[in-house]
């Protein structure tokens, strides 16, 4: 498949591209399961046993195996493509949640160790849709700035993608059982999953497992070498982003208002993501990808340490949608960091890499501020989600110029 240059790098040529529309919808059409399927896991659960630790360590079973296992389930679509890997995958977790929907769908006596075992089996074959879109963008073109674009389109709609899945999930409670969600997110997985496998963009992409054998071997330290700083980034917003979730939970309960002033709260985060994300997709920036993701992951500064002073949910909703403005920017940078330091055959794990740091961040973030919360106030928790960031940047900021220092010192003199 031959890669067309693009004169002028828009969100409009992103879609494009060959096969770029159809590729991207399906991609979409399956990951959007990613929105409805945990909530609804979360739900039927709970019904089914009537125990809300059981549906609890339900849920970190299947988010934990989910998350840690990324990189392994991507090594696989690098190694044998994405055709050959995906399908599996995609056929094993449905088998897995079809098999849970089916031993939750009506309250009684479903035994909880079962229910952990299913759920951590299917949230260890959850294929990865996101990182392997990403990769086929890096095939789709070689222009930096048109990639981009397409990564802050990709950006921006799994961020809608997470906020509509849920909503989905509520319209879907009003006149069905919640195991009806997992036969809708399982479905809509397959077809995504099916849709993407099929086109052109995605066949064209062979199997990276004849690297030859030294090369392979050398892959841990040399093909995603340069990957450490963007999963390091990554891991600080998600650390950030998971301790707001909860103090923003905390913030409204002290000041008795319902969930869904927390939910509203939480929509303007969504909101300013998106216009960033937008906004960082459409400049043309002159300066590198590793020397703009420090000042990205900074930017979340100064609107958290303002979320420590806001007196109400009014103003704390505007400094999150001022944070959320960095969110979408340094992820999508993270994520060109990640694709232009690993070698080609490990694209799929470069973009599973940041993907696992930031779900990890959020889940020790998450953890964090409930330790924090026993005894300090919402203010200085806001202020240590900020802390975090900053740091986060600093260190950042100092493995790359670490990393050019040594560069400059390896590259051969004139």
């Amino acid at each position: 498949m031959s890669v067309q240059p693009v004169a002028r790098p828009t969100y409009a040529a992103v879609l494009q591209l060959p096969y770029a529309r159809r590729t991207f919808a399906a991609a979409l059409l399956g990951r959007l399961a990613y929105g409805i399927v945990p909530l609804s896991v979360m739900l039927a659960v709970t019904r089914a046993t009537g125990s809300y630790a059981v549906a609890g360590t339900a849920m970190a079973l299947f988010g934990g195996t989910g998350v840690f296992l990324s990189p392994v389930r991507a090594a696989l679509v690098d190694r044998h493509g994405p055709r050959r890997a995906l399908v599996p995958m995609a056929a094993a977790h449905a088998g897995m949640l079809g098999l849970l929907t089916a031993l939750v769908w009506r309250p009684g006596a479903v035994p909880p160790l079962v229910v952990g075992a299913v759920t951590a089996a299917a949230g260890a074959c959850t294929p990865p849709l996101g990182p392997a879109m990403r990769a086929v963008w890096g095939r789709l073109t070689r222009d930096r700035e048109l990639l981009q674009r397409a990564y802050g389109l990709d950006g921006v709609a799994e961020e809608l993608l997470f906020v509509s899945g849920p909503l989905v999930v509520g319209v879907l409670a009003g006149f069905a059982p919640p195991a009806a969600g997992i036969v809708l997110g399982t479905s809509l997985l397959a077809a995504g999953t099916a849709g993407f496998v099929r086109s052109p963009a995605v066949r064209a992409a062979g199997p990276a497992g004849r690297v030859p054998r030294a090369r392979r071997a050398a892959a841990p330290r040399g093909a995603l070498r340069g990957v450490r700083r963007p999963v390091l980034a990554a891991a600080g917003v998600g650390l950030a982003l998971g301790a707001v979730d909860l103090v923003v939970v905390a913030f409204a309960g002290q000041r008795h208002h319902g969930d869904a002033a927390v939910a509203w709260t939480l929509a303007a985060l969504s909101a300013g993501s998106a216009a960033g994300g937008l906004f960082n997709g459409a400049v043309a920036w002159r300066t590198p990808a590793r020397a703009r993701l420090p000042l990205t992951v900074a930017g979340l500064t100064p609107p958290l340490l303002g979320a420590a002073l806001a007196p109400g949910l009014g103003t704390l909703a505007l400094a999150l949608a001022a944070a959320g403005f960095f969110v979408a920017p340094a992820l999508t940078t993270a994520y060109l960091s990640a694709d232009e330091a690993a070698a080609p055959e490990a694209r799929v794990r470069a973009g599973a890499w940041v993907n696992t740091g930031v779900n990890a961040g959020s889940t020790a973030g998450a953890a964090g501020a409930g330790v924090l919360l026993g005894g300090l106030s919402t203010a200085l928790c806001f202020t240590a989600a900020a802390a975090a960031a900053l740091l986060t940047a600093l260190v950042t900021a100092w493995g790359a110029a670490r990393a050019d220092r040594e560069a400059q010192e390896a590259a051969p003199a004139v």
